[in-house]
């Protein structure tokens, strides 16, 4: 799966994923992915959103197994899996 699947899936309960900023810049790439996928896929986020330090963005998702992977163009980035639970939140912060 090129592009990391669906975020949501037909039928399934959802939660939230909530990418916070806690770096000194921003993070303009956001990309999750289900756990069996083979790539994080494409950016979640729309043409020139960007997550100001200091602020988040919620994501839903099927409640599942989730990879994240959140970043700067040309900065760096990074990665974490996670699980989310139906009807929950799960918070991934950046530093």
């Amino acid at each position: 799966m090129i592009t990391g699947g669906d975020l949501i899936r037909p039928g399934e309960a959802t939660g939230t994923i909530q990418v916070v900023n806690n770096t000194g810049g921003v993070l303009d790439v956001v990309l999750i992915s289900e756990c069996n996928a083979s790539t994080y896929g494409l950016d979640r986020m729309a043409d020139n959103e960007v997550i100001n330090p200091g602020s988040a963005r919620d994501f839903t998702v099927s409640a599942g197994c989730w990879d994240v992977d959140a970043g700067a163009f040309g900065v760096g980035e990074a990665r974490q899996r996670m699980t989310v639970a139906p009807g929950g939140l799960t918070t991934y912060t950046v530093n």
